[in-house]
């Protein structure tokens, strides 16, 4: 791993957030002032490709970058916010109906957070 990647890694896999690469960018900078912005798009996609890192996908958001470790996500559908949550496992049943075709899963509930129901 390039000293760029493991810092890259290191940032996202000890993040209480969900980083987006802006996000990683600034934090970076602290630690290489001079990093541009192009190399931590490389990076981050270097490793997502690696799958030490996974990218999240919300409509309407940047993408996020997040560890690999078994987990879900709750997403506010009005103010975008992103939670991991931790749900039953279902990979067992998803072999079952999928069959030899299912590799992974990605769970995303939304929802409106404490947050914007109490501002209603």
């Amino acid at each position: 791993m390039t000293r760029y990647e493991q810092l890259i890694f290191n940032l996202v896999n000890e993040s209480s957030s969900h980083l987006t690469a802006d996000q990683v960018l600034e934090q970076l900078r602290v630690l290489c002032p001079t990093v541009s912005r192009a190399t931590v798009y490389n990076n981050l996609n270097k490793l997502c490709d690696a799958r030490l890192i996974r990218k999240l996908s919300t409509e309407g958001s940047p993408d996020r970058f997040d560890r690999i470790e078994k987990h879900d996500h709750l997403v506010c559908q009005r103010c975008g916010k992103l939670a991991d949550a931790h749900f039953a496992d279902l990979t067992q049943s998803l072999h079952d109906q999928v069959g030899d075709a299912f590799l992974a899963y990605d769970l995303k509930v939304f929802y409106i957070c404490p947050e914007c129901k109490q501002n209603q």
